[in-house]
């Protein structure tokens, strides 16, 4: 995923109300007053909202008849979870060379005392 779309996917993802429309749109497609039900907003401030996600690739709108419904469109996260892993991966052997340290300094320990025992 090329650096654009991902700072897109993350501008998008930065604000909590379109967090909550994705997560919403997650259990299916919705009408854009559906979305707005949960919100203290006007329609055209999620109809903002939704261009925003639209825009970042992470919903698609439809058209049947006077009804336009949006659905989940889940790549852009896909390359967002993507670009998490490689931290993911440094936060684990991060933790496992902790773990390592601290058994061996467990050990030592023990040993120590061991020999101040005898």
């Amino acid at each position: 995923m090329s650096s654009d779309h991902l700072s897109a996917t993350f501008a998008a993802l930065a604000d909590p109300t379109r967090r909550a429309i994705l997560a919403r749109l997650v259990s299916g497609g919705a009408s854009v007053t559906e979305l707005a039900e949960p919100f203290d907003m006007s329609l055209p401030a999620v109809s903002k909202h939704l261009k925003v996600l639209e825009r970042a690739g992470l919903i698609a709108r439809g058209r049947e008849a006077q009804w336009r419904p949006c659905r989940l469109e889940a790549g852009p996260l896909k390359g967002v979870a993507d670009w998490a892993e490689e931290f993911r991966r440094f936060w684990e052997g991060s933790f496992d060379r902790l773990d390592d340290y601290l058994r061996d300094l467990k050990n030592k320990e023990k040993n120590h005392g061991r020999k101040h025992g005898q």
